[in-house]
């Protein structure tokens, strides 16, 4: 059965995409179809705070994205990185959500706090529970629509925050082309997965105008709970939510909503 996941593959390679291979390993042929596109901006100030370590208690990141940022703007500067700042970010706490975002972390060489917790709002929990409350605030550089579910919940709870955006979040250019092109050549798929509410929101007109009368037949997964819920929102059933943001928690998810 076919699966349409709408996300970007890892890499631009559909064949070595995790969640592909998952899906493969459940005995679905998935195909991935980016439905954003990101902007990197405000790299030059990225740059200069993350040698300022002296002025943050941690990190947090909740995106692989903003991982990328910080790998983009460290440029000629990476030595420095590599035999200063590194080790004292290690010294503070690297908070993280998901698998994806503490793997590219670890690229950094950084080691990550949280990557088992699915959501930010869980991340969050973690965060005021290991009571960092001092003087310095927590450095997080972030996407253009984070969701303030984060930043509220550590303000509320004394915890001191600092946000920088760092990428912007557009549609696809190209999604609605190749939304249709995938059902003129393939139908309507078996299962959809979303992973995020901004993929909920630009592709969700299309999709409805593409499967038509069919769309209640298929199968409509989530990544996670944010998602979900912003598909409820829609006014989608939802079929199925992984249990963790992995690709093997939403391939398991999928295949079991397929039965």
């Amino acid at each position: 059965m076919n699966v349409l996941l709408l996300k970007e593959p890892n890499d631009g390679d559909q064949g070595s995409d995790p969640y592909n291979q998952e899906m493969t390993n459940v005995g679905l042929r998935a195909t991935l179809l980016p439905v954003l596109s990101f902007k990197f901006v405000s790299l030059n100030t990225l740059s200069e705070k993350v040698f300022q370590t002296e002025k943050y208690g941690g990190l947090i990141f909740t995106s692989p994205r903003a991982v990328e940022a910080v790998k983009m703007c460290l440029g000629d500067r990476r030595e420095e990185w590599e035999r200063i700042a590194k080790d004292k970010w290690n010294a503070k706490s690297v908070y993280v959500v998901g698998k994806a975002t503490a793997a590219l972390v670890r690229r950094l060489g950084l080691n990550p706090l949280g990557e088992d917790t699915g959501t930010a709002e869980v991340l969050s929990r973690v965060i005021i529970e290991r009571g960092d409350t001092g003087i310095l605030p927590l450095f997080f550089p972030c996407g253009s629509i984070k969701r303030e579910v984060l930043p509220v919940a550590l303000r509320e709870n004394g915890v001191p925050l600092e946000t920088l955006t760092v990428y912007q979040t557009a549609v696809h250019p190209d999604v609605v082309k190749n939304l249709t092109d995938y059902f003129a050549a393939q139908g309507p798929p078996a299962s959809v997965a979303f992973f995020s509410p901004s993929g909920v929101n630009f592709c969700l007109q299309a999709l409805r105008g593409l499967a038509g009368e069919q769309l209640p037949q298929i199968k409509l997964a989530a990544i996670g709970p944010t998602t979900r819920d912003a598909m409820l929102a829609e006014g989608l059933s939802v079929s199925c939510t992984a249990e963790k943001p992995t690709p093997q928690h939403l391939a398991e998810a999928i295949s079991k909503a397929l039965k």
